[in-house]
């Protein structure tokens, strides 16, 4: 084990780190979190950015800490930027090593839909943690599945609410805790109706204010403003669903709608 150590920079472990946290990530996903380019990055452009993190990721793929997801998903990427990965043998080993834990979990190529809605998720996590870099947030906790993850007691037994993401973001005089749910337009209405009344579940059970005083506002991030409008009226008809407790917007709007919680005292 010390020898895969030795092998590696700090960069390398956070990359790895963010891999685990995430699942899988795209080398443009990467290259955001960890060789981000612009007016708040390290580097002048993005093109330069991308290849140097293509050269850091090719590296940790020869020694064996990561591997390819031999699965494209739908995008406007192309190239190496497109490439997803995913902890290889040697890396998940190393990280689990770093916290005591012996094993390791089986590898499955999962499906398409699975893939695209994984690297969804990250890639609105990616877009907060650039908004931090760029200051117009901070973030005091990202946290990602299964840490967000919430099992309650309900009168069907323990019940166990899955968000994408838990969020606590701040300002210089607010602080918001946010869970997020990113709906692709695959589920049907009724399953997602079915989450929105597991949120409510959660909420009258009130382990979340204990811990923090506050529930959370829950963020539905839809593919497009056609599926927020259909989310938000399904809702409404529900006589049982506290419209209050939800937030729905489109993908292009995800960022402002997160950031429109810092001007609500919670």
């Amino acid at each position: 084990m010390r020898y895969l150590e030795s092998l590696l920079t700090e960069r390398d472990s956070q990359i790895l780190a963010d891999l685990e946290r995430f699942r899988a990530l795209s080398t443009r996903l990467v290259q955001r979190l960890h060789f981000p380019a612009g007016p708040h990055g390290l580097h002048a452009t993005a093109p330069t950015a991308t290849r140097l993190a293509n050269r850091v990721l090719l590296r940790l793929e020869a020694h064996g800490f990561i591997a390819r997801i031999d699965r494209r998903v739908g995008g406007p990427l192309r190239g190496s930027a497109a490439t997803v990965w995913h902890l290889a043998a040697t890396g998940e080993r190393l990280v689990r090593a770093r916290r005591g834990e012996a094993g390791r979990r089986r590898f499955m190529t999962p499906s398409r839909d699975f893939l695209a809605h994984t690297l969804a998720v990250a890639e609105f996590a990616v877009t907060v943690k650039e908004a931090e870099l760029g200051t117009v947030l901070d973030v005091l906790e990202l946290d990602t599945e299964p840490s967000c993850w919430r099992p309650f007691q309900s009168a069907l037994g323990v019940v166990t609410l899955k968000p994408d993401l838990f969020l606590v973001v701040a300002n210089s005089d607010v602080e918001a805790h946010v869970f997020v749910e990113i709906d692709r337009g695959t589920e049907h209405l009724p399953a997602v109706l079915k989450k929105c009344r597991t949120y409510q579940q959660y909420r009258q059970s009130g382990i979340e204010q204990a811990r923090s005083s506050v529930f959370p506002a829950v963020l539905w991030i839809t593919p497009d403003a056609e599926r927020a409008r259909k989310l938000r009226t399904a809702i409404r008809r529900e006589t049982d669903l506290p419209v209050d407790l939800f937030s729905i917007c489109a993908e292009a709007d995800a960022l402002p709608a997160l950031q429109s919680f810092l001007s609500i005292t919670h």
